[in-house]
């Protein structure tokens, strides 16, 4: 793993992944890709972003970020819906489908707002794939740390 820290924020991602520069204009910290195509011809993916959020509701601020995201996802449809504290820290869990073309593609998103950071890591693959990837998501997750920056 290839941890990549930034004020508030640490997080590990595969080493044999390709990452690619982040976009800071567009809050993304880092966006890595599997360096294999799976068969189902979607390259599985993980993407950090962060923004600031003047208020401390995730619930909310989630809520309002799946709107958004259903206006621009085709079939976007919940399958998964969580909250738990992790290291003394409310997060948010989803994972979600919708379409890529005719791929059907799973997200994994977790959502941490700490001290007006947010901080979503969103993992994908396609349905068919999910299975060989969901570990490795899990695995990503795990090394998320949100902090004072």
């Amino acid at each position: 793993m290839t941890t990549i820290t930034r004020p508030g924020l640490s997080v590990s991602v595969p080493s044999s992944w390709r990452r690619r520069r982040g976009d800071p204009a567009h809050g993304v910290v880092v966006s890595a890709r599997a360096p294999v195509l799976p068969p189902s011809g979607v390259r599985p993916e993980i993407v950090v972003r962060t923004t600031t959020v003047d208020h401390d509701d995730v619930v909310a601020w989630r809520r309002d970020a799946l709107a958004g995201l259903a206006d621009v996802l085709d079939d976007l449809a919940v399958e998964d819906d969580d909250v738990y504290d992790l290291d003394g820290h409310e997060v948010r869990y989803q994972r979600f489908a919708h379409r890529v073309g005719s791929a059907d593609v799973l997200c994994d998103q977790w959502a941490w707002l700490v001290g007006g950071l947010a901080v979503t890591l969103t993992c994908s693959a396609a349905r068919d794939d999910y299975p060989d990837w969901c570990d490795v998501f899990e695995a990503v997750a795990e090394t998320v740390d949100v902090g004072p920056g």
